[in-house]
């Protein structure tokens, strides 16, 4: 997680990067579940990540993602990212109906995923936008799910 530009204290981006933080707790369940071949476990793991990653991908397009697809050199970035979240939707589906063997692939794609939100596009974004983008992200943004337990 990004802690040296300060991104971090500006709302929304904090929200975020405490939801990638409860993300890489929930993938400890899941590998531990796949690893042992424990496939009610894995689907339940893969459950609760699906809780907070579904609302979360859709907030950040909602919000942040669409106030940076207005500056002209981050909105391919951006699309990149979204693409991401796709692709991230379709491994974790798959794992949710019983394919355990993506398990590993899965989380490595979403650390990487988020370490290139939260130390290249959310430090990007507080350079980017100023004080009324600010506030359009938050008009834009859905609330935080409450699945986080």
């Amino acid at each position: 997680m990004c802690t040296y530009c300060g991104c971090e204290s500006i709302h929304v981006i904090g929200r975020f990067m405490a939801e990638h933080g409860r993300l890489t707790d929930l993938t400890g369940p899941l590998h531990r579940a796949a690893d042992a071949g424990d496939l009610p476990a894995a689907q339940e793991a893969a459950e609760r990540i699906a809780e907070l990653l579904e609302p979360h991908t859709h907030a950040e397009e909602l919000g942040l993602f669409t106030m940076l697809r207005r500056e002209e050199h981050i909105a391919d970035h951006v699309d990149d990212l979204c693409a991401e979240h796709d692709a991230l939707d379709a491994q974790l589906a798959r794992i949710r109906t019983g394919d355990l063997a993506g398990v590993d692939a899965f989380v490595r794609q979403l650390r990487n995923h988020m370490d290139r939100e939260n130390n290249g596009l959310f430090p990007a974004a507080a350079i980017a936008l100023g004080g009324p983008e600010w506030d359009e992200v938050d008009e834009l943004t859905p609330p935080a799910p409450t699945a986080l337990g």
